[in-house]
């Protein structure tokens, strides 16, 4: 079994007996329903597992339910030998947003507390958006990703002592040795090419053969944009447009969504036209916003444009293989002509969005475009990270730009690269690209970055 960090979430929640029920939200064929199931099973003497969406699709047994009693009825006739007592038995209602009117009855079965329960959903997002009353004070939304680098290092059988050693490298600000280094970049490559999608990376550990990966990848994605068609007959196809153009989107030197490239309509629609076919995509978990902030000052939210706007793919495994295809060279050769900064990008986004942070990026006309930008608590300021995928790291004039502009109070920022050494220039913090897993959120203070020498409290 791959190690998820997320099972250590729901067995506590399960273990505390809250007076909630627990939802787990998250894109489709990251996991969830099978780590709720190990979960479930270690914990409860009786488990009972429904998919919500094959009942849609088949016999549509729980279509018509509306009341507890009704539920309780059927969930016997189902599994009625395995139904005990709260404390021993469990309930998964998997893909619940197939019936929303079970939303709203959760709050009903949490209160008549006959069963633990635990739901989950790939577009609870959405679901809960069309909820006529949303329970909000009997539920907990968590949401779950993809497998981030320290868990893709963890299924390489890197040891959790390697990953905690590098960690405190870091904090002393002590460079890695050379051999350790080229591992870790090396690792950092591979997981370009896999991603964090646990059925990619199984095959991977098991075969090592990356045409396999493609394989499994192609089928995720098109499973993706098939989902599109089931939201709404009317906007499925323009779903599915805004979603194919993120990859060549990503090529672009903005990298912005642009709305006469979605249905070439020169001027007659704008940004807001589209709302709902954003929502859906990143409601869904199959892509990661980024909003832009003109005037970056602390905190982004009041600061966010709603009108500009960057999409990443959920898993930068399947990014490349839209791009690259079966070429492992194109990642892993440092190629002179292919231009990893699109991918180096995304799986930046991809780490920073699994670690809690919310999505923002600078853009200014007069002084250019940083790639993203992060709240810092501690110092009640906003902290910059730039990404580079080549050999000129040290090239960063909107950066520059950024840190000496006085009206934003900012004389701290981070460079991710591949770069081996770590050091500070100016304010700015040069890192190893692979130090993307120590980025996270402190729980003493949200959204502070656990580095605190190397990026937030810079002497």
């Amino acid at each position: 079994m791959l190690y998820r960090k997320f099972a250590n979430q729901i067995e506590s929640f399960l273990r505390q007996h809250p007076n909630k029920i627990l939802l787990v939200n998250g894109a489709r064929q990251i996991g969830k329903s099978y780590l709720i199931r190990y979960v479930g099973k270690k914990l409860f003497k009786n488990y009972i597992e429904i998919n919500l969406k094959s009942d849609q699709e088949g016999k549509q047994l729980f279509a018509k339910v509306t009341t507890t009693e009704d539920f309780y009825l059927l969930l016997g006739a189902i599994a009625g030998d395995k139904l005990d007592t709260k404390q021993n038995t469990l309930v998964f209602l998997d893909e619940i947003q197939s019936y929303p009117h079970l939303m709203t009855m959760l709050k009903f079965l949490n209160q008549e507390e006959r069963y633990t329960y635990i739901a989950s959903g790939s577009q609870l997002g959405i679901a809960l958006a069309q909820t006529a009353s949303v329970p909000l004070g009997s539920i907990t939304v968590e949401e779950m990703y993809p497998l981030d680098f320290e868990e893709f290092l963890l299924a390489m059988d890197c040891s959790q002592e390697t990953i905690d050693s590098v960690r405190q490298k870091l904090l002393n600000r002590e460079t890695l040795s050379e051999s350790l280094h080229n591992y870790l970049l090396q690792q950092f490559k591979l997981y370009l090419l896999v991603g964090g999608l646990p059925e990619a990376v199984k095959q991977f550990k098991e075969s090592r053969n990356i045409a396999q990966v493609r394989t499994i990848q192609k089928d995720i994605y098109n499973l993706y944009r098939i989902d599109a068609s089931q939201y709404d007959e009317e906007k499925k196809l323009v779903i599915r447009k805004v979603y194919d153009l993120i990859p060549s989107n990503m090529e672009n030197k903005k990298k912005r969504i642009v709305v006469r490239n979605i249905e070439e309509t020169k001027g007659h629609k704008q940004f807001s036209d589209y709302a709902a076919e954003f929502e859906y995509l990143t409601n869904s978990g199959i892509a990661l916003p980024v909003l832009a902030i003109s005037n970056p000052k602390f905190p982004l939210l009041e600061s966010e444009s709603k009108n500009l706007l960057k999409l990443y793919l959920n898993d930068v495994g399947l990014l490349t293989y839209l791009l690259y295809d079966r070429n492992i060279q194109a990642v892993m050769g440092d190629e002179n002509s292919v231009n990893l900064g699109a991918v180096y990008e995304s799986v930046v986004a991809q780490e920073l969005h699994a670690h809690g942070f919310a999505l923002h990026y600078y853009d200014n006309k007069q002084r250019g475009e940083v790639d993203f930008l992060t709240d810092d608590y501690d110092h009640l300021s906003v902290l910059p990270i730039e990404v580079k995928s080549g050999k000129d790291y040290k090239t960063h004039s909107a950066l520059d730009n950024f840190l000496r502009t006085p009206d934003y109070h900012i004389d701290r920022a981070v460079v991710l690269s591949n770069n081996q050494t770590i050091y500070e220039e100016q304010g700015v913090s040069y890192l190893p690209i692979y130090y993307t897993l120590c980025l996270q959120r402190n729980t003493a203070a949200p959204d502070s970055l656990i580095i605190p020498e190397v990026s937030l409290k810079i002497e």
